[in-house]
């Protein structure tokens, strides 16, 4: 078993754990902007956030840390996970709020 599963996989299976607790999971790109966190997160309940996926121990790069900085100024959750269970505490805690 892979001790350091690829990025899109711990996305995968974050993704597919938020979806069963009814979120919406949406991947988000956007055009002419380099660095905007991986995936926007709807709750049920309507809470929004954007988590930004990284291998186990990698950390976001300069670019997503700026972007990042910036949505949390607008006042916006956004995280960081490196590991499905890390992502799976997150959607927990969001789908709680």
């Amino acid at each position: 078993m892979n001790k350091n599963p690829l990025e899109k996989d711990i996305e995968e299976k974050v993704c597919d754990y938020a979806k069963q607790l009814g979120c919406l999971c949406y991947k988000f790109t956007s055009p002419g902007r380099r660095s905007v966190p991986d995936r926007l997160f709807i709750t049920p309940e309507g809470v929004v956030f954007w988590i930004e996926f990284k291998r186990l121990g990698e950390k976001p790069t300069s670019g997503q840390l700026v972007e990042i900085q910036k949505l949390w100024k607008q006042k916006v959750e956004v995280f960081v996970a490196d590991s499905v269970e890390i992502g799976k505490i997150l959607i927990d805690a969001m789908v709680k709020a």
